[in-house]
């Protein structure tokens, strides 16, 4: 609403007047080591065609940035009638809103366990650059984002087919969380239901 959230209402009615075929959401992570996506996964309008563009979009996102952004892992896909719950998340909402690609871009607070640097860890630089390699992500796909083309999908290589993600990540990059505790319980971003969970926690 206007007198909640200003920001969101006046940036959505501006969307609704342009229109909205790719949206990127950007965030910090603070439970996976990992640069990755989160799509708008199983929104009311999931489709074939939203799933192969974030397909083809993950896919080349990680051939632009030199080992910096994977594909495996990430949130797991909730099931539909988890999504539902949160169609307030930004991703969600404008997927389902404009039938469009959407996600969320997820970046580590420490390091990129992928592709580590073990003297400097995930850097200003590297997150300008990684920004920077998202141009050719969007070039690749932009002439599929609102293609009329049907099955467009059969054109695409097998190296861009959809990947569900796994957020576990222990056997092949084992991490010692030093009294840190994981949440165990994704909460997307809802900070009240997330302090909760971490007040039954301790």
């Amino acid at each position: 609403t206007l007198e909640r959230s200003p920001e969101v209402y006046h940036i959505l009615a501006k969307m609704d007047e342009t229109g909205v075929d790719c949206f990127i959401d950007i965030h910090g992570d603070e439970e996976l080591p990992f640069n990755f996506l989160c799509g708008a996964t199983n929104i009311p309008n999931w489709s074939q065609r939203l799933e192969a563009l974030h397909g083809a979009f993950t896919a080349a996102y990680s051939r632009c940035s030199q080992g910096d952004m994977q594909i495996k892992y990430g949130y797991p896909c909730e099931p539909p009638e988890v999504v539902a719950k949160y169609m307030n998340v930004a991703t969600n909402q404008i997927g389902h809103r404009f039938d469009c690609f959407a996600v969320t871009l997820e970046m580590p607070f420490k390091d990129c366990l992928s592709n580590p640097d073990p003297k400097f860890g995930w850097t200003p630089a590297r997150s300008r650059l990684l920004g920077a390699n998202v141009l050719g992500a969007i070039d690749y796909v932009q002439p599929y984002l609102r293609t009329t083309e049907p099955n467009f999908w059969n054109k695409l290589p097998p190296e861009d087919a959809f990947v569900h993600t796994t957020d576990d990540h222990q056997d092949e990059f084992p991490t010692k969380q030093d009294g840190f505790k994981m949440l165990n319980k994704r909460l997307f971003s809802d900070v009240h239901e997330t302090n909760k969970l971490k007040l039954r926690e301790s």
